[in-house]
């Protein structure tokens, strides 16, 4: 029989599976579905901080305007911790394609830290968090970095 720990962590990975899914597909209509409704994320690109979901699906929004369809994105290396109904996950993701002018875009490594809540019995994206390393000497964002 499985433990609540090692059921919420499968819902979890279902809910990230379910995320990069809607990402390559460009199914806003799916993404909806993954976040919190007061969900604040920390994007490499954009403000600061945008804070609500649908905030964050314009962000979205943005980035598939610049892409040809389907998307490439993955997620590796990906840790879960859960506490009750709070889960942190962090790991490193891509996001990788064709731009509409036909030549390749993304392909950088970010590192990713999110955060869920179970709210009403489901997993959600509360927060969320990509950023890239950065070269200090430069003050440039180091994308050639892989994992």
């Amino acid at each position: 029989m499985a433990t609540q720990q090692a059921t919420d962590e499968a819902e979890i990975r279902q809910r990230l599976d379910a995320l990069v899914d809607g990402v390559r597909t460009m199914d806003l209509e799916a993404l909806k579905k993954i976040y919190a409704p007061d969900i604040v994320t920390f994007d490499v690109s954009g403000p600061l901080q945008r804070v609500g979901a649908e905030e964050k699906l314009d962000n979205w929004k943005q980035a598939f305007a610049m892409f040809q369809p389907p998307l490439g994105y993955e997620f590796r290396d990906l840790e879960i911790t859960v506490s009750g109904g709070v889960a942190v996950v962090h790991g490193v993701g891509r996001l990788s394609g064709t731009l509409k002018n036909g030549s390749p875009g993304g392909g950088f490594w970010v590192r990713f830290t999110g955060v869920l809540r179970k709210i009403d019995g489901t997993w959600l994206v509360a927060h969320d968090h990509a950023s890239v390393p950065l070269d200090m000497a430069t003050g440039k964002a180091a994308l050639y970095r892989e994992p």
